[in-house]
């Protein structure tokens, strides 16, 4: 079984900084605990240009985040595994996430991280998607939504596309 740990956009601005919430402070620990227990580990990494408020989902959510070079465009050290693989993505769902996971031959791939409601579950249909024969999980410890409500009803969602909700 050949299995992989997506660790999902724990960046500073998502953690402590422009869009922080107590809610992601409070996973870190349980995300360390995932990335020092698996065997192999990927991140995504929210990437922004500088003129964000200009682009359409910096209209939508005029709060500029993760401008890359940034300090809150890095992923916490703490729950990054020196070396691993980032995957840049300046949306939602990372479609070079979904080929790379396609192509290495995974049979189970877990996913954490924020937010649950919006790059979580994106990422996660798009793994289902595209491999719907493999073992897709979400921990539901290691992952924070915008807000408990939007958390509860993500994994809701993501229970319904037959993606493991694990605790």
């Amino acid at each position: 079984m050949k299995k992989l740990l997506i660790v999902v956009d724990m960046q500073k601005d998502f953690v402590t900084g422009a869009l922080g919430t107590p809610e992601a402070e409070a996973i870190v620990s349980r995300v360390k605990e995932l990335v020092n227990g698996a065997e192999e580990v990927v991140y995504t990494a929210d990437t922004h240009p500088e003129n964000y408020l200009q682009t359409r989902e910096g209209r939508l959510l005029p709060v500029p985040h993760c401008i890359k070079g940034t300090a809150g465009w890095e992923i916490l050290p703490e729950v990054y595994k020196a070396g691993a693989k980032v995957f840049e993505k300046p949306t939602f769902g990372s479609l070079e996430l979904m080929d790379y996971v396609k192509a290495g031959g995974y049979t189970e791939i877990t996913l954490c991280g924020v937010c649950t409601d919006i790059c979580v579950v994106s990422n996660a249909l798009l793994i289902k998607a595209a491999l719907p024969e493999a073992e897709v999980r979400v921990v539901s410890s290691a992952c924070a939504g915008v807000t408990p409500e939007k958390h509860t009803a993500a994994l809701e969602t993501m229970r319904s596309c037959q993606i493991s909700v694990l605790i």
